[in-house]
């Protein structure tokens, strides 16, 4: 009796390394396919961002239908799967990033794209507050009021 139960944990530890390995090539495989994909929407949002940047269209509603089924895209990913999601936006901001650094005067885009890449890369986004100016005054409250006396009996 005594042998069996040895003959047996013997057995369940000669058998547990084996398992928790074949268990971490399992994760590191699955690892290893959720970074390819990460990595395929990142480039997948940064071929869109090029796409977009090079956009001809021929009308505003052509134009406008564009962006609506590009909002729906993101909208739909987001949904499914957020990680993808983040992957893509990511990529769409290195490719706006990209593209503002030789974007000059020359490169001429409608106000959609302007809407639109404000979202992907801060520098697109319209200064708020250029046109404000600082303020020079304080406004303070001072009140002086008179002092409550009250006489009582008691």
């Amino acid at each position: 009796m005594k042998t069996v139960k040895v003959a047996l944990i013997l057995l369940i530890f000669s058998f547990g390394p084996d398992m928790k390995a074949q268990q971490s090539r399992a994760s590191d495989q699955a690892q290893v396919e959720t970074k390819s994909r990460m990595s395929y929407y990142q480039q997948r949002g940064l071929e869109d961002a090029q796409h977009e940047q090079e956009l001809e269209v021929k009308s505003k509603a052509e134009e406008y239908t564009f962006w609506q089924e590009q909002r729906q895209y993101e909208k739909e990913l987001k949904k499914n799967d957020r990680r993808a999601h983040r992957a893509y936006l990511q990529g769409k901001k290195e490719g706006y990033a990209v593209h503002h650094k030789y974007c000059d005067n020359n490169c001429h885009h409608s106000e959609y794209w302007y809407q639109h890449a404000g979202y992907y890369y801060y520098e697109y986004r319209e200064p708020r507050n250029q046109n404000r100016t600082s303020r020079t005054t304080v406004n303070t409250q001072i009140g002086v009021r008179t002092p409550k006396v009250r006489l009582g009996l008691f």
